[in-house]
């Protein structure tokens, strides 16, 4: 999508601190980190939330949420991050291409917001 700002980052036109990478999915450093690990983990393909996925996006999904597992590991947080989809407006989604946020490497309370 030509005007989203995270298909622009996976192309290349707007830099990113960029921490993985595979055929699926491309995961940066978020510029605003609510914590010491504050990762955003994209999809290659646009879409534009969880709220219109289908049942063929089941995969992708399931693979972002591996890629935070692999990312937690590599950054010592196993013993307490989050992840999160924002979904709409009201939760705080500003860049409507769905993406996971891995928060970790300090405590998070609960409930969060």
């Amino acid at each position: 999508m030509s005007d989203c700002i995270f298909c622009k980052i996976i192309a290349g036109q707007i830099p990113s601190k960029k921490v993985y990478e595979d055929e699926l999915s491309y995961a940066f450093e978020d510029i605003n980190p609510a914590a010491p690990t504050h990762i955003l983990i994209i999809p290659k393909r646009h879409f534009s939330g969880l709220n219109t996925a289908t049942a063929e996006d089941a995969a992708i999904i399931g693979h972002l949420h591996l890629v935070a597992a692999k990312l937690g590991r590599e950054r010592k947080i196993e013993d307490g991050y989050r992840t999160v989809f924002n979904v709409g407006p009201r939760s705080g989604q500003t860049v409507f291409h769905l993406h996971l946020h891995l928060v970790g490497g300090r405590d998070l309370a609960w409930p969060p917001g």
